[in-house]
């Protein structure tokens, strides 16, 4: 099979501006709305790039954990790679691919770290194994062997029992957008793209070409 010879054609909707929303974020809730209740697998699945000191971006796969006029929330481990970069470089990009609805939404903006209060809350809200794991995996670290893992969760296990505490080094990171871009497969590569860029407080939304 050559690669190259793969093709869709995207067929399943559009996106006007007559039928889309002024506010982003109201476009974002209806099309992530429609993704969870067409029973996608992972709709809350986005990818998120940032940009080390060298330059280098680089990009992971996360789980949204909320959204509002704030912006848009995820959780991890601040020592990460993801966590390290966004310290030197506060500006991240993030994508949504929601491939049975021919869709995709790309958002840009500068990146905070939510509240100690948001981050417990959420924490505690974690099934206990994702507590334990919190604090058992020092991510992006170079490790011997998952026996490391398995060994530090027994560890943390056997300390913590029922109530393991939010580790210091754990807790959420909210992105500010200021761009959003709205993608809808069309045919013949006549795709639909909305952009959404703040100005003067005020979202301005043009169309793209493809």
């Amino acid at each position: 099979m050559n690669i190259a010879d793969l093709r869709k054609s995207y067929e399943k909707a559009e996106l006007s501006e007559s039928a889309s929303h002024s506010d982003p974020l109201k476009q974002f809730d209806q099309w992530l709305k429609e993704a969870i209740s067409g029973e996608l697998p992972e709709p809350n699945a986005m990818t998120v790039a940032t940009v080390g000191p060298d330059l280098r971006p680089s990009t992971r796969v996360v789980l949204i954990k909320g959204f509002d006029e704030r912006g848009i929330v995820w959780y991890t481990n601040y020592h990460s790679r993801k966590g390290s970069e966004l310290a030197g470089n506060p500006f991240a990009a993030l994508q949504f691919h929601w491939v049975e609805l021919e869709r995709v939404v790309r958002i840009e903006g500068r990146v905070e770290r939510v509240s100690a209060e948001e981050s417990d809350a959420y924490f505690h809200s974690r099934p206990l194994d994702s507590r334990i794991g919190a604090w058992a995996s020092p991510q992006s670290q170079v490790i011997d062997s998952r026996a490391v893992l398995v060994t530090n969760a027994a560890k943390y296990g056997a300390q913590f029992l029922l109530n393991p505490p939010r580790p210091p080094h754990w807790g959420g990171f909210r992105l500010v957008p200021d761009r959003w871009e709205f993608w809808q497969g069309r045919k013949s590569r006549l795709h639909d793209r909305l952009r959404y860029r703040l100005e003067g407080g005020t979202w301005v939304r043009e169309r793209l070409a493809p």
